[in-house]
């Protein structure tokens, strides 16, 4: 079954190979009209003759070739930088975590759903607990994003495995429909005997039709999808460079984040005038040399 969202790339999918098989199906009629014709039957006539496992086979190949027109115009649309890391949405992030307001930016986050944005949400729930816990979370959920990207390419590349198997079905089928054709009437019908060789090298010749294609387009869909992954990453790593995490201890970002918190035991918490004006305890809006806080009643400890 096809995923949900590929649903909607299903009638640009058909619409492209309807025009390349009828492109084909003219070309080899335009071909077939230069030689003497041994039947006036057209492509889809030969292949009904067939019989049901040879109609079946041509129903198999025709829905990987949809498959594979599919798969190829979401990557396209997918596999971009602008898709994995929207500059609008950088901009935002980088608007919040520069004036200290991680719960917006983790907010920010949430609404969105791209690569940039549920690996920085994972790590932004860590803020709390340190640089490590962080870059760890960040990491595991770049791997899961990744591989869910990845994964959707490696189809593909089933595709280029699959479809010349069920062309080779074909050739045999029709390889068997030659030979009983040669065992009926021998040598004496000549022509009867090239139709069904005709049949089996159509059956080939469209596996190998759609295996080319999958096989290029999956190589170069790894190669793209491992490059917009890296600057993704990038940015990732960037936003979180200037984190005051050591300020942030014990701050809880993400939904169960309360703007009454307590703050903890240890003495006034050190706060940056140049890069927060949110108090690191309830990450509420104060003024800078403003103390205590006064959504928390946190002591704060400002420094320039």
């Amino acid at each position: 079954m096809i995923h949900p969202k590929l649903r909607r790339f299903l009638p640009l999918a058909l619409t492209v190979l309807a025009f390349v098989l009828s492109r084909a199906v003219g070309f080899a009629q335009e071909e077939g009209a230069a030689a003497p014709a041994a039947h006036d039957t057209s492509i889809f006539e030969t292949i009904k003759e067939g019989g049901p496992l040879i109609m079946a086979i041509w129903v198999a190949i025709i829905g990987t070739s949809v498959t594979m027109v599919t798969f190829i115009i979401q990557n396209i649309m997918q596999l971009r930088k602008d898709k994995l890391a929207p500059p609008p949405l950088i901009a935002a992030l980088e608007q919040n975590i520069a004036a200290g307001n991680y719960q917006e930016a983790w907010a920010t986050c949430k609404a969105n759903n791209n690569y940039l944005a549920n690996v920085l949400k994972a790590g932004l729930t860590r803020l709390g607990r340190g640089k490590e816990a962080v870059e760890a979370a960040c990491a595991e959920h770049g791997l899961r994003e990744a591989t869910m990207l990845r994964t959707r390419n490696s189809y593909l590349s089933v595709i280029g495995v699959v479809s010349p198997m069920i062309g080779l079905l074909g050739t045999v089928i029709g390889m068997m429909g030659a030979f009983a054709v040669l065992a009926g009437s021998g040598i004496s019908d000549p022509r009867a005997l090239s139709g069904k060789i005709g049949e089996v090298l159509l059956a080939t010749a469209s596996g190998l039709f759609i295996a080319i294609p999958a096989f290029v387009s999956y190589y170069v869909f790894r190669n793209i999808s491992q490059m917009v992954i890296v600057h993704a990453d990038d940015i990732v790593n960037t936003l979180l460079l200037d984190i005051p995490y050591d300020e942030l201890a014990g701050v809880q970002i993400g939904e169960n984040f309360s703007t009454g918190a307590a703050a903890p035991t240890g003495g006034a918490r050190k706060v940056s005038m140049a890069l927060t004006t949110a108090c690191p305890v309830c990450n509420g809006a104060v003024t800078p040399g403003v103390n205590p806080c006064p959504h928390c009643g946190a002591t704060l400890d400002w420094q320039a």
